[in-house]
């Protein structure tokens, strides 16, 4: 609970996250042309033409983020990881015949809520640690939720994805 309540303003966080996320970022509008070929490059259709600027601007937003901005730097690079890691999600659950589909795009949905959220105003993540974590009982019953949660992916997975 005392890690969660320090996680907003915990710049150290915050620098390796934010890093971690722009670097994402870049290995998905890297143009073919660069030295080295991105495994998970992306094409973006209309905007193609202007990955080249991009891939020089995404390093240059990435160090004056993390140099200039120093407030809340944890739940915005926080946000900008759950952005990212959305995509994946969604594409692995893309054309899934089983019933139980829907819980991992349900998720991947809620993390892009949560990350625009997080990333647009993260005041508001700070509010919602302060509430999750006010006594010792709302917390516990949040963390057996989540737990839920994710042993009902698990148990899916097992019995009805595992082919």
């Amino acid at each position: 609970m005392s890690f969660l309540q320090s996680f907003p303003r915990n710049y150290n966080i915050g620098r390796i996250l934010m890093g971690i996320g722009m670097f994402w970022f870049w290995l998905l509008i890297i143009p073919d042309k660069f030295y080295f070929k991105s495994p998970i490059s992306m094409e973006l259709q209309d905007f193609n033409s202007l990955k080249t600027i991009l891939s020089l601007a995404v390093p240059l937003v990435a160090y004056l983020v993390i140099t200039e901005c120093k407030e809340f730097l944890a739940v915005r690079g926080l946000g900008l990881c759950l952005l990212m890691a959305a995509a994946p999600i969604l594409a692995a659950a893309w054309q899934e015949p089983h019933t139980f589909k829907f819980l991992m795009p349900l998720y991947a949905y809620a993390m892009i809520v949560k990350g625009l959220f997080m990333v647009g105003m993260p005041y508001l993540t700070r509010d919602l640690i302060n509430w999750a974590t006010v006594n010792s009982g709302r917390f516990k019953v949040l963390s057996i939720l989540g737990l839920a949660y994710g042993v009902t992916i698990l148990v899916c997975s097992i019995l009805f994805w595992g082919s």
